[in-house]
């Protein structure tokens, strides 16, 4: 079994080393959607595409809750390894896969059940509803294969092996591009073709991942007793990924009550939104991902007691984060408009006009976003997945109160834009002034191995 321990070696580099495949591989996953967007939009028209993008927030909203779920875990699995604890490492993660397997299959029932109340909420305007059904109608059935790839990829990375989880999601999003294409242009399978061609693709990585780790692994995976119901093994894995599952799923659930009211201005602004966002969701989400690394990272040497290391740690990431989100952001502002131009063709317009808006106002605050992420995944790794939701409700409660409050103005839409970065600012402060008050006691000069964890 190949691992790599995080608590020994140059902090920044092994951080880096360790980051780099899981930004490499968060940005291969969002092929699944930007595929469908640029397919969608090129060759079935702005209809489809603003379907299959108020598709994605709702997708987002739905995987987040998985995503949260399998980082929690992650956080923990990463501190057992850090003590060394493998007994205790295969009790969290048979806990783990029987809590996230149970929630996901009630999810999926759920979505299913409810679908045209869900279409009626998202406010989707007549003829672009049925596009949008088609299209989930479609893709829940890759919530499964959602939930197997991230929770394999968390177990692994909680050992120091980000690479492998690289691998499954590169033949996956490669797979999913040349099945988008033969499924709409070969096949004229419609906004139904591109989902089928996203869900086959999603089993590729998740089954091929499960299979790999099984085999490879076979010293992390639970076996007899492990699988044994302990209360206190519930009882922390629950506290680890409950709280980071609802942290995730509030951040999104912020976006998609946006979404519907995002919807309420038209087709032109729904087309704009959802090209903008896969654009802006590129942007960021190396920092995001880095933030999820760093918390490994965190999580590993907290566990070891590594103190030192964490504070060497937390001065890398901040300045990491910080000079890609300046370069990053002067990228978009510069080039949003021929980035809108991937998405819809030139002559739309006024779908590009309102994207650039979105992306230069956006742009300009990822810096306010990285230190989000960066303060996400430092609590989840202390043991402090509660201050993360806080930090989340922050955030988007501010969005979602000042995108009505000032889309009621004469800014209109462009209130709904400017409220996004707000919450960031907001949250930020929050997420520091925290820190500072209660620094001591988040970093213990000694190992937490025996606070009960």
């Amino acid at each position: 079994m190949q691992t790599h321990s995080l608590t020994s070696g140059p902090v920044l580099p092994v951080m880096l080393r360790f980051a780099v495949p899981m930004i490499l591989g968060n940005l291969l996953q969002q092929c699944y959607n930007v595929a469908d967007t640029l397919i969608v939009g090129r060759f079935l028209g702005a209809d489809a595409l603003a379907a299959v993008g108020s598709a994605y927030t709702l997708m987002t909203f739905l995987t987040s809750i998985l995503l949260g779920l399998c980082l929690g875990s992650g956080a923990l699995f990463s501190a057992r390894f850090g003590q060394k604890d493998m007994p205790g490492l295969r009790r969290a993660a048979a806990a783990s896969f029987g809590l996230i397997a149970l929630l996901t299959a009630v999810l999926t029932a759920g979505v299913y059940l409810l679908q045209k109340p869900i279409i009626g909420f998202l406010q989707a305007p007549s003829g672009i509803d049925v596009l949008m059904y088609d299209y989930l109608h479609v893709i829940y059935a890759g919530l499964a294969a959602t939930f197997l790839y991230n929770y394999f990829a968390s177990l692994l990375r909680s050992v120091g092996n980000s690479a492998v989880p690289l691998v499954f999601l590169a033949v996956s999003a490669v797979l999913n591009i040349v099945l988008d294409l033969v499924f709409v242009l070969v096949f004229h399978r419609g906004v139904a073709g591109a989902a089928e061609a996203t869900v086959l693709s999603q089993y590729v990585s998740g089954a091929g991942l499960a299979v790999y780790t099984l085999v490879k692994y076979p010293a992390l995976c639970p076996r007899g007793r492990d699988w044994a119901v302990r209360p206190a093994d519930l009882r922390v894995i629950t506290s680890y990924s409950l709280l980071t599952c609802v942290q995730q799923s509030v951040m999104n659930l912020g976006i998609l009550a946006v979404q519907g009211l995002v919807n309420s201005f038209g087709a032109t602004v729904m087309a704009a939104f959802a090209a903008a966002v896969k654009i802006d969701s590129f942007a960021y989400m190396p920092v995001q991902d880095f933030g999820n690394a760093f918390s490994f990272f965190i999580a590993q040497n907290y566990g070891a007691g590594e103190t030192k290391r964490i504070k060497k740690g937390l001065k890398g990431a901040v300045a990491v984060a910080g000079g890609f989100s300046l370069v990053v952001s002067f990228i978009v502002f510069v080039f949003a408009a021929p980035l809108m131009q991937l998405f819809v063709g030139a002559q739309e317009t006024a779908v590009i006009a309102e994207g650039v808006r979105y992306l230069r106002i956006e742009g300009a605050f990822y810096c306010c976003i990285g230190c989000l992420f960066l303060l996400y995944g430092l609590y989840r790794a202390l043991g402090r997945p509660g201050m993360s939701v806080v930090l989340t409700v922050i955030s988007l409660g501010t969005r979602v109160a000042l995108a009505y409050l000032l889309s009621a103005t004469p800014l209109g839409v462009t209130g709904i834009w400017w409220s996004v970065p707000i919450g960031w600012v907001l949250a930020d402060v929050a997420g520091l002034v925290y820190y500072a008050c209660k620094k001591k006691k988040l970093l213990p000069t000694v190992s937490p191995k025996n606070d009960g964890q």
